[in-house]
């Protein structure tokens, strides 16, 4: 059973719409009849990408100078819903989706659902799968409001895959007066530097973690990471302790990673951690201690010193 529409929040850079937002639209696109997605920016630049996917119409405001994000998008969203009805909006679990979201929530008195990993249709109604204590257990929410049912979804949640389609309509929508909050101005972004494959998107991830020891030991793992193609991660212990930027964070609290190959090095595997790198499709994990909990997920087991370990596969590599 489906439902009629899903609208998608879609965000974009200069490169084209996020891989976040490809996923969303894959789930919408299976759950309901019809796909569409709302861009705050230059949604005429991401339609044919949008529609490759599975869009519809792609609903575009033009972008947005100087002006907070949240704030616009949901006074933006209220107005477009009122005359485009629809049963449900997916927002990524990103910054903006998480304050557009919430903000749309209270514009429309209706509830919002975060931190979703699943979603099906039951009996007509939204369901969402929501996982707790950790990630230990999951929850099952199903929608019962009269207006549309607000869900978030951390990345990674479902598979982008293009249908083949053509082009999305583009559609004009104006921006809507938000009231005294859209006075706030932004007087400045930073862009963090990024080299090299992004832990988001990067088919074999290489992690490190308190059992490294020192800040200076992580470059082992930067350097195994550089000889296999492969984006370097981080335990949330690590980055706690400011050896690396919390960019690095795979974790509840992190970033969510499915690559082909995960090799976690020196990491115990904390529920906390084991959350954000578990579907991975092949795991090797690389500690000293055989009880260590990152063993009862892992493919491939190497009981021993990461200080040991590391070096000589980065020596084994080299000679290649």
């Amino acid at each position: 059973m489906s439902v009629e529409t899903i609208l998608v929040f879609g965000e974009a850079d200069e490169s084209g719409p996020s891989g976040l937002t490809l996923e969303l639209l894959a789930a919408a696109r299976d759950l309901a009849t019809k796909a569409e997605v709302f861009v705050v920016g230059d949604g005429a630049a991401a339609a044919s990408e949008l529609g490759a996917h599975g869009a519809s119409t792609v609903y575009s405001t033009g972008v947005l100078d100087g002006k907070l994000m949240g704030v616009h998008a949901a006074a933006t969203l209220q107005a477009h819903l009122d005359s485009n009805p629809v049963d449900a909006v997916f927002f990524g679990q990103t910054p903006d989706g998480r304050d557009t979201a919430a903000r749309l929530a209270v514009r429309l008195d209706q509830p919002v659902i975060t931190n979703n990993v699943g979603a099906v249709i039951e009996d007509g109604a939204l369901v969402v799968e929501e996982p707790v204590f950790g990630g230990t257990q999951n929850v099952f929410t199903a929608f019962r409001n009269e207006g549309p049912s607000l869900a978030l979804f951390r990345p990674k949640s479902f598979e982008a895959e293009p249908t083949g389609s053509g082009a999305a309509e583009v559609v004009p929508v104006d921006f809507v007066d938000p009231g005294a909050a859209g006075s706030a101005t932004v007087t400045g972004r930073h862009i963090e530097e990024r080299s090299g494959p992004q832990l988001d998107d990067a088919e074999v991830v290489v992690s490190g973690g308190r059992g490294l020891g020192q800040p200076e030991a992580y470059e082992m793992v930067d350097e195994l990471a550089g000889l296999l193609g492969a984006a370097s991660g981080a335990s949330r212990a690590i980055v706690d302790a400011g050896w690396v930027p919390y960019a690095k964070q795979v974790g509840q609290t992190g970033k969510v990673v499915k690559p082909n190959v995960y090799v976690a090095c020196g990491i115990s595997g904390a529920t906390q951690h084991l959350v954000g790198m578990k579907g991975s499709k092949n795991i090797i994990a690389i500690n000293k201690d055989p009880e260590a909990p990152i063993f009862g997920v892992a493919d491939l087991g190497i009981v021993g010193d990461v200080h040991k370990v590391i070096p000589a596969l980065i020596e084994a590599l080299k000679a290649r």
